[in-house]
Parts: structure tokens; C-alpha cells; sequence
């Protein structure tokens, strides 16, 4: 068994336990930790993917398209993909806003002034000197440890290095919960400021059946003043609703602060759901949710003033050579709703 990931995924179910007769009982049923992790590199696809035995779970894509690395599909133990087809894999009757949103990422919507989360393909040409890219240079997978491990440069459009990130992933999987721990250090090559910015930090776009249902067509426009129209869909199989460690429901969850917030739905008539977790390391813990009901999951510890609505203020500013770490725990669930007992039992 490895020591290094029984750490991550176990230590947090025996904090929760000692709260509870009942999670005390559970414990006691010894769940199966599966950490049997492979990776597979394809250098000319840019991809790694990761299996659990022969099951796949994600891939960790690095292609120039989508202007940062991505995880994407996010695939339950039972087969269900639970992120957005598009742009990668365009499903049917599923939406095509927002570009930018491809699978799980990480980024963030001003960094010295230039935008990473909103950059696609939908940005003109003579407005690219706006927006900046990530891009690995270098990547290891280590099996023995279920981690993959990857450096990228987060780079102003002139090329300046401004960030230089380190993310460690750690894949498990307990029973029909699949988790992903992800440590990613941002080391400041130049100074750097995080000015206090909606667009960030933490995102998943879900798949149609995650999504809750829309009445009306919205209009979202981002910091730089772009709309985004989303339309209403047809609503037949769409059944997400979001719960916040707070107890917060539905689209409620979003500009509230909490601990963790899971996303429920029913897909392929399987009960199905995305928890993401932040750590009480994090800056600005709890942090804010922009999560909104058509499908962006987001955690955005940075941005607090349009959620609070002027109240708080955070500007993040890092000299050049000082660090700042962020970890997070993504779990991807099938065959039960998890509620708040089972979301609590894998909190940090």
C-alpha cells in the first residue's frame, strides 16, 4: 500500500470519523483504497492519461488549442463522463458558451493586468496581446505514488515568464469516490499582482445533466466586458443542484463562502456528483464559489469583491522569487447523492 496517498485520502476520513458513532461505524467497514494508478504519455496527442487498472479516469491534456493545460473528461468508476463535451468532444444538445471553459483547469482573469481564464479561440486576433497562456515544460509520473507531477509558465503575451507553477496531482479512488489532490505552488519570476478579479481560480465545467435547469436566457459578461450569451435549453435530464458545506442549495451556492460545495444530478439514471473542496491553507479560506447554474463549478478564493458586493477587497502580490501554494481536492462520485455526511467524511 502506499504510504504517501493512505496519507492524503485516508487521514481525512479518520478526522471526520472521530466526530461521529456513525462515521465510526463506516470506518470500522475498512472501504478499499484503490491505488492502482497507470499512466499512459502520448507526446504527439499531448496527453497523459490516467487509468485505474484498465478504467480510465481523465487526461491530463496539453495541446496549444485551449491555451492552458487541462483535465478532461472526468470519468466516474462506473463510466459516466461528468464534464462538458465541448470543445474537445461536442456532445448533442449540450452547450457552446463559453469557449474557454474546457474540462478542469486552473487560472486566473488578471494576472499584471492580463487575463488567462477568458483566453480561446473567440478572441481576436488583435486583441491577444491582452491575454496570457500556461504551458508545461516538463512532466513526471510517478506510479509508485499515484502523482503526476508537471511545471508550467504562465507567460505575458510577449513571452516574459511571470510565473513558473508547480502542481502536484495525486490520484485515488475509495469505493465508487474517485479523488484528485492537487498541490500547485505559484513561484513569482517577476513581481506579480493578483488583482481581486470575478474570473478564476479553480473551474470545471459539468456536463447538460450537472447543469440546473434555466428559465431564461442570460447574458454574463467578463472583467474585460465581453457578453457571453446563454441560452435556454431544452431541460429534459437536467437535474443539478448544488450543496455548500454551509447548507446552501442550488444557485444560491454562488458569490457564498464555504468549505466545499458538491454538485448532485442524475445522469444516465445514476445518481452522480462533482465535490470540490478547498484547504484551510488556501488564502482567503473559505473561499468564494462562482458557481453558476449553467455549468461553470468554480472556486475563486481571489476574487471577493464582486461576490461580496464591494464589501472585501483582495489584491494578491507576490516579489519576484516568493511563492504562493494552493491545494484543493476535486472528487468525482457515483451511485449515491453525496450529501453533507458523506462530503464531510473527505474534508480536510
Amino acid at each position: 500500500m502506499k504510504n504517501s496517498l493512505l496519507a492524503i485520502a485516508f487521514l481525512a476520513l479518520l478526522s471526520s470519523c472521530n466526530n461521529s458513532t456513525k462515521n465510526k461505524t463506516a470506518m470500522q467497514s475498512s472501504p478499499e483504497i484503490n491505488t492502482n494508478v497507470h499512466f499512459e504519455q502520448d507526446s504527439i496527442n499531448k496527453k497523459i492519461s490516467v487509468y485505474f487498472g484498465e478504467s480510465l479516469f481523465t487526461n491530463y491534456l496539453y495541446v496549444q488549442d485551449y491555451y492552458k493545460p487541462v483535465l478532461h473528461p472526468l470519468i466516474t468508476q462506473s463510466g459516466q463522463s461528468l464534464t462538458r463535451g465541448y470543445p474537445i468532444d461536442p456532445q448533442q444538445n449540450e452547450r457552446v458558451d463559453h469557449p474557454h471553459h474546457v474540462g478542469y483547469w486552473m487560472n486566473y482573469g488578471d494576472v499584471n493586468g492580463f487575463d488567462f481564464w477568458n483566453h480561446s479561440d473567440a478572441i481576436a486576433a488583435d486583441k491577444k496581446d491582452g491575454y496570457g497562456t500556461i504551458f508545461p515544460v516538463s512532466y513526471k509520473a510517478d506510479e509508485s505514488k499515484s502523482q503526476l507531477s508537471i511545471v508550467t509558465e504562465w507567460k505575458a503575451p510577449d513571452g516574459t515568464v511571470l510565473i513558473e507553477e508547480h502542481t502536484d496531482f495525486v490520484f485515488s479512488q475509495i469505493e465508487t469516490h474517485r479523488l484528485i489532490d492537487r498541490t500547485s505552488t505559484l513561484h513569482a519570476k517577476e513581481n506579480v499582482s493578483l488583482t481581486d478579479n470575478k474570473e478564476g481560480f479553480l473551474g470545471i465545467r459539468v456536463s447538460r445533466a450537472l447543469e440546473h435547469p434555466s428559465k431564461k436566457p442570460e447574458i454574463f459578461t467578463d472583467a474585460n466586458g465581453i457578453p457571453s450569451e446563454v441560452k435556454v435549453l431544452n431541460n429534459d435530464g437536467v437535474t443539478g443542484e448544488y450543496l455548500s458545506s454551509e447548507g446552501i442549495k442550488g444557485e444560491a451556492v454562488w458569490g457564498t463562502r464555504a468549505k466545499w460545495v458538491a454538485l448532485n444530478g442524475i445522469q444516465n439514471d445514476e445518481a452522480v456528483a462533482i465535490t470540490i473542496y478547498d484547504h484551510p491553507e488556501n488564502i482567503g479560506y473559505p473561499t468564494f464559489w462562482h458557481a453558476r447554474g449553467y455549468g461553470l463549478f468554480a472556486a475563486n478564493p481571489l476574487g471577493q469583491k464582486v461576490f461580496s458586493k464591494g464589501d472585501l477587497e483582495l489584491n494578491a502580490a507576490l516579489k519576484k522569487g516568493e511563492s504562493l501554494t494552493f491545494k484543493y481536492r476535486v472528487m468525482v462520485s457515483n451511485g449515491a447523492k453525496v450529501d453533507q455526511n458523506t462530503a464531510n467524511q473527505f474534508t480536510y
